[in-house]
């Protein structure tokens, strides 16, 4: 049977559909699940419940590995906490070996897993004890199921494209000697503790280098939580956002800013950003 030949209206249909189809997936965030990006120290419950709430009593799978301890218990890297609040299903996952990271023995927890959980330390250790192995395809594939990828600190940081503070050093050098993270935030750089540790100008350290990149730091018990391209803050203090612009609620026309490559501004719990269109959302 021959089928008619397409005609260029409907071709031209096809086209646009497709192309509207593409244009509304996220361009930052990921397509399917969520992130929760905390800026480390001691979290509220409410941070752990966030993850909690989103994975749906699915498994959660907690990663200390970036902490460097010779050996990890099932109470590491906020395990305990997830249990505390009602989490039945949890389970501490690790190894240093990227090869052991290769395995299907080792993957088997993530493949039904609803939540994975990036413990602090260095992110640097993350990057070398699982990407481009197995594991780190079994966490994306999280995501891809609608699930949560959380991370405090160095688990905040990894989650961006630009691996921020990635030198094996020390974290005083903003663009070191790993620089790709795991790539859940495209075209991001994600700095931590940014309050407390006084690190405020450190991501123009990132961006002289990359200004194409989009910037955001979380201070301590606060986190970005993202939905495809939209972002809003919880917790109890702020994160500071580095996209060129300025925004404030008492507006800025009769304030003194700085260049557009020094500028940065704050938001707190409850306020919404899009990430796509780099604005804040009233």
């Amino acid at each position: 049977m021959r089928f008619p030949t397409p005609t260029l209206s409907a071709l031209l249909l096809l086209t646009s559909q497709s192309t509207m189809a593409s244009a509304a997936d996220p361009v930052v965030g990921p397509v399917k699940g969520s992130l929760v990006v905390v800026g480390g120290g001691t979290l509220s419950d409410s941070i752990y419940q966030e993850v909690i709430t989103r994975a749906k009593g699915g498994p959660i799978i907690v990663i200390p590995t970036a902490d460097e301890l010779p050996t990890y218990d099932q109470n590491a890297a906020g395990a305990s906490s997830f249990r505390r609040l009602g989490a039945s299903n949890v389970r501490v996952l690790h190894t240093y070996d990227p090869k052991v990271a290769d395995t299907d023995a080792f993957i088997a927890p993530l493949l039904n897993a609803s939540a994975v959980w990036f413990g602090g330390g260095r992110q640097w250790r993350l990057v070398d004890a699982y990407a481009g192995t197995k594991t780190e395809a079994a966490f994306k594939a999280v995501l891809d199921r609608g699930g949560v990828i959380g991370g405090s600190s160095a688990g905040a940081s990894i989650q961006g494209s630009f691996l921020a503070r990635g030198d094996t050093q020390t974290n005083q050098i903003l663009v070191g000697d790993h620089t790709v993270g795991f790539g859940y935030l495209r075209n991001v750089a994600i700095d931590q503790h940014l309050l407390v540790r006084g690190r405020i100008f450190d991501m123009f350290d990132i961006l002289k280098v990359r200004p194409e990149l989009l910037g955001f730091g979380c201070d301590e018990n606060t986190a970005l939580v993202v939905d495809g391209d939209d972002a809003h803050v919880i917790g109890a203090s702020y994160c500071a956002i580095y996209d060129g612009g300025f925004w404030s609620r008492e507006g800025s026309d009769e304030k003194n800013l700085p260049p557009k490559d020094r500028i940065f501004y704050f938001l707190r719990a409850g306020d919404k950003y899009n990430l796509a269109a780099r604005k804040v959302v009233e």
